[in-house]
């Protein structure tokens, strides 16, 4: 899926996303939009973890769900 599929389908997966990563807020899901690289940035800060591993867990809840 590419990032403008994603965008097209965020409201269907802040459901999933909320699951996923309980501590993002209501506000952190208007804010990502959609955008692959917000929502890292978003668990980044949120979580506490580095880059690469809030890219990979990105990516690898993305292959999951086949987002």
């Amino acid at each position: 899926m590419n990032e403008h599929t994603l965008k097209g389908e965020w409201n269907q997966l802040k459901g999933s996303v909320k699951q996923k990563w309980a501590e993002l807020t209501d506000d952190d899901l208007t804010h990502i939009e959609g955008s692959r690289d917000k929502l890292v940035g978003r668990v980044q800060e949120r979580y506490g973890h580095a880059k690469d591993d809030a890219e990979r867990e990105v990516d690898d809840w993305r292959r999951e769900n086949k987002y």
